[in-house]
């Protein structure tokens, strides 16, 4: 007589024996992602778990600035949200259009694409930065005489770029201020006037 708790799979297991063999092999794959997440760990203890804040020191404009960040927050969110300085602006917050440029290191860089942990120990400048007290910078102020925008949104991180290029290379030709800005994208067009302003803000360094 056929019994009937034998699967259709096969004559010889009980349904009571495919249900006890399942239950083992969940409870193994179980074990084993333990096993390998601890194995993991040990292997990369340097990681940080996510969903968690750290204390980190950033250093920006000259200043310390103790903050609480989770490992997965770029450098933008936490410039803006956490330490409050808005002059560095989220545009594509994919590293395409350059409005969220700083230097780190004196070295343009996305603070969209750049994790807040990554630039601990380094020195950031944002658009703040380059203030003179109350005064604008010479780049700013360039910009501001060149009218080298229209909407406005993009120069922060065109002005950051200018800064980055000027302190790599004090004196560019046009060609050398194409490249150094070609990572920064002016959607109303103003590329003409940007150039114009970078020439005349390494005139303005140079204090002639």
């Amino acid at each position: 007589m056929k019994n009937d708790h034998t699967p259709p799979g096969g004559p010889g297991l009980t349904r009571r024996g495919f249900l006890t063999t399942m239950g083992a092999g969940a409870i193994g794959v179980a074990a084993s992602e333990q096993v390998l997440a601890a194995g993991a760990e040990a292997a990369a203890p340097g990681l940080m778990p996510a969903n968690r804040t750290f204390k980190i020191s950033l250093r920006i404009n000259g200043r310390a600035h103790p903050v609480l960040v989770e490992p997965r927050w770029t450098l933008l969110f936490v410039l803006r949200e956490v330490v409050g300085l808005t002059g560095t602006k989220p545009g594509c917050e994919r590293g395409e259009c350059g409005a969220c440029t700083v230097l780190i290191d004196g070295i343009p860089r996305y603070a969209c694409m750049t994790l807040a942990v990554e630039a601990k120990g380094r020195e950031i400048t944002t658009l703040e930065g380059l203030l003179q007290g109350e005064a604008l910078g010479p780049v700013q102020s360039a910009f501001a005489e060149k009218d080298a925008f229209q909407c406005g949104y993009c120069t922060p991180g065109q002005i950051m770029a200018a800064e980055g290029l000027l302190r790599a290379n004090p004196d560019p030709s046009l060609e050398e201020i194409r490249r150094g800005v070609s990572g920064n994208l002016c959607r109303c067009g103003a590329y003409r006037h940007i150039f114009d302003a970078v020439r005349h803000a390494a005139e303005l360094k140079a204090g002639k």
